[in-house]
């Protein structure tokens, strides 16, 4: 049986405590996540926000400051100075002067990335207040991309619930948050990273589907090219990987009919990665699995980044919240 992020974080109880920088740290629901993170073990945890209105949050929630629980206020932190300085650093080349530097790393969002950047957290987590194109571009500017990696992208964990139909089982699905209409060779960046993913969140060997409206050339269209391109070259990069399409959602999910459509296939009816061709059909896809099928999403999650950087999706609760953290503090480890 495949383990929650917190089962798993737990299980690798790792020697040093990570520690995760929450930008939205007057939140009732970051700060009740924070907190139950805190309480299990799973990460020391920063919030960031105005002073005033974070220790009130907590008090209201029976919390105060405490080792493991710290609070930072931008406007008055004794990092803001040595922050600013880095950031004018990174960003000068792009016609941003001192003030503006200092300005920019009192917004919670980028002082809690910076946090990351200079060692003081391991990871940072938003996007229960904010929007995910604040969160996104804070980390991207401030943590940077990974050497290794050609772009940005996102994924969401699915996991089944107990009454699951065929084939029910944990899977990756991406790109559902953030890239729109992946190119051929976006969708084989986004799967070389899913692939990495899959292996440190689930534990388990990737098999990845490139989905499509079409399965093995059942239909022709230059948005079928598109995924079929798209496998060719993940094939190229990857061959080690096991990877195949294109095939429709229940050739890749069903074990029956994957053995009907695609009998000579792997990956078919045993897909445990699925990369959808855009981010329409990837954000339905998980909407619809979440609610019609009563899988449990936790996400959106980013990868290809620096150091692990999260978005929160607006309507989180207190328990996603706690989820992400050890998402988070799991892609620390295993960077």
């Amino acid at each position: 049986m495949t383990l929650l992020p917190q089962e798993l974080l737990k299980a690798k109880a790792p020697s040093t405590r990570p520690v995760i920088s929450l930008c939205e740290g007057s939140d009732p629901r970051i700060v009740a996540g924070a907190l139950a993170a805190h309480q299990a073990e799973l990460a020391n945890v920063i919030l960031v926000g105005d002073a005033d209105a974070v220790r009130a949050e907590l008090a209201n929630q029976g919390a105060s400051e405490s080792e493991g629980v710290e609070v930072h206020d931008p406007l008055t932190s004794e990092l803001t100075a040595s922050f600013a300085a880095e950031y004018y650093n990174l960003r000068k080349h792009k016609g941003v002067d001192e003030a503006k530097a200092l300005a920019t790393v009192q917004s919670p969002a980028v002082y809690a990335a910076m946090l990351v950047r200079l060692g003081h957290a391991t990871g940072t987590l938003g996007g229960a207040v904010l929007t995910t194109g604040e969160i996104v571009r804070s980390a991207i500017q401030v943590i940077g991309v990974d050497k290794d990696a050609a772009m940005v992208s996102s994924f969401f964990l699915m996991y089944p619930p107990e009454n699951a139909t065929e084939g029910g089982r944990a899977m990756l699905y991406s790109d559902c948050g953030l890239v729109i209409d992946p190119s051929s060779q976006e969708l084989c960046e986004i799967a070389k990273a899913s692939a990495k993913s899959c292996k440190a969140l689930l534990e388990t060997d990737p098999k990845i589907a490139f989905l499509s409206f079409s399965t093995m050339g059942s239909a022709r269209h230059a948005a079928v090219s598109k995924v079929s391109d798209g496998l060719a070259l993940f094939k190229d990069a990857a061959p080690e990987l096991e990877a195949d399409g294109e095939l429709q959602f229940d050739s890749a999910f069903v074990p029956s009919v994957g053995e009907r459509k695609a009998p000579e296939s792997s990956v078919a009816g045993k897909a445990n990665v699925m990369i959808f061709p855009n981010l329409d059909a990837g954000n339905i896809g998980y909407k619809i699995t979440q609610r019609l099928g009563g899988y449990m999403a936790i996400g959106p999650v980013m990868q290809g980044l620096a150091k692990p950087a999260n978005d929160l999706s607006r309507g989180c609760s207190a328990e996603d919240v706690t989820q992400m953290i050890a998402v988070t503090a799991l892609q620390a480890l295993n960077d």
